[in-house]
């Protein structure tokens, strides 16, 4: 059974930094697409970043580009979300997804495991 487990959210300032990460268990990590999704209160959830299996291929959503990194380590079975130049908009739960399916990878609905979520707030 595929799991996926995010960590190394919390409270952070505006203009500063995370990093978070989701490590997937009983699943092919090194074939599968990783995305991170966010919610802010009273939202739909969106697109943040995504990296595809295959190498160098990563997208991010406007609103995060330039400041949001994804990166993978497939020796860890782990995706990597850092995060700069925060703003009080980026406070939300972001989940890890992963898909092993081909496809837009900035759809949500074709990912098919999702973590719990971990919550990110940015204050002043």
């Amino acid at each position: 059974q595929v799991q996926l487990v995010e960590s190394g959210g919390g409270l952070v300032q505006i203009g500063g930094s995370l990093k978070l990460a989701c490590t997937m268990s009983g699943g092919p990590f090194s074939d599968a697409s990783m995305a991170w999704f966010r919610q802010a209160p009273g939202q739909k959830r969106e697109f943040g970043a995504a990296i595809s299996f295959l190498p160098d291929v990563t997208y991010y959503a406007n609103s995060v580009k330039g400041r949001f990194t994804i990166t993978r380590d497939n020796a860890k079975n782990t995706v990597y979300l850092q995060m700069t130049n925060l703003k009080f908009e980026d406070t939300a739960v972001y989940y890890c997804a992963a898909k092993v399916s081909t496809g837009d990878l900035t759809d949500g609905e074709r990912y098919h495991f999702w973590g719990q979520g971990i919550q990110v707030t940015v204050s002043s």
